[in-house]
This record gives C-alpha cells, sequence and structure tokens, in this order.
C-alpha cells in the first residue's frame, strides 16, 4: 500500500481538503449524530474516488467527441454512461445555478475585486498605477508630475 499524506490519496495524487469535506458531512446529518474519523476518511475517499470516476468518464466522452476541454455536456454525458442518471438533474440545476451566481465576477474578471475598495483607496491605487505606467514609459526614469497649471492672478 502506498504512503498516505492526504486523505486516501497517495501524495501525487489530487484529493479534497479535510476540513470542507469534513463540514459538508457534519452540515448532511442530523446535529446529534456523530461520524467516526475512519468513517470520515472513508467517505472522503469515497467522494474523490467518484469525482476521478466522472472525470475519467468526461474525459473520454470528450475525447470521441474529438473536443480538448471537457465541457459541462461532457460531465452529464458521463453520469448517464456511468448509471448515474438519476443525478443529471440536479447537477445540470447546481450548474445553472453557479452560472447565474458566478455571471457578474466572470464579466468583471480580475478586477471584481475592486468594489470593495474604499474611492480614497481606489484613488490610492489608481494614482499608484498612473505613477508605475510613467515609470515604465520613461524607461525607469521617474519624471515628476507637472503641476496643476497656475491661474492667472494678474486680472
Amino acid at each position: 500500500m502506498e504512503p498516505m499524506d492526504i486523505v486516501g490519496r497517495a501524495k501525487e495524487d489530487a484529493s479534497l481538503p479535510k476540513a470542507t469535506m469534513t463540514k459538508i458531512i457534519k452540515e448532511m446529518l442530523p446535529p446529534d449524530v456523530r461520524v467516526a474519523r475512519d468513517c470520515q476518511d472513508l467517505l472522503i475517499e469515497c467522494c474523490v474516488e467518484f469525482i476521478n470516476l466522472i472525470s475519467s468518464e468526461s474525459n473520454e466522452v470528450c475525447n470521441k467527441e474529438d473536443k480538448r476541454t471537457i465541457a459541462p455536456e461532457h460531465v452529464l454525458k458521463a453520469l448517464e454512461v456511468l448509471g448515474f442518471g438519476e443525478y443529471i438533474e440536479e447537477v445540470y440545476a447546481a450548474y445553472e445555478q453557479h452560472k447565474f451566481e458566478t455571471m457578474d465576477s466572470v464579466r468583471g474578471g480580475k478586477w471584481s475585486n475592486v468594489v470593495e475598495m474604499t474611492e480614497e483607496e481606489a484613488l490610492a491605487a489608481q494614482q499608484r498605477m498612473f505613477a508605475e505606467a510613467r515609470a515604465r514609459m520613461n524607461n525607469g526614469i521617474t519624471v515628476p508630475k507637472q503641476s496643476e497649471p497656475e491661474q492667472n492672478t494678474n486680472s
């Protein structure tokens, strides 16, 4: 047997975060039910094996269609092929919910966290980015910002 470093998997294999899986297990059971640590580890191993099975079959479905990227449709087809057809409706609903919840963040891309900044923080970040861009444009030579045009007081 291989040395186990992560629950259910040898060091070089992927796994699931143990704390998250333990939390999910506890949430799915009534509050008065306790689960032995060995049982939790076994459940996590089963989840990892299920994901590996679905991933492998999804990859085969994808390859049969001469595609290079596994799409949600390939996963749904894999569930059907493997005899998990009763899960398809619920998996598809979860996928649609995920698409809906991430629609704004996908459009926002890497800038989606900007909304968490205060106006002052955003202004400071903008000024810093302008200064960095100026420095890059001047080949690393920092040129002092031009001062505001002086108002003519000789009226």
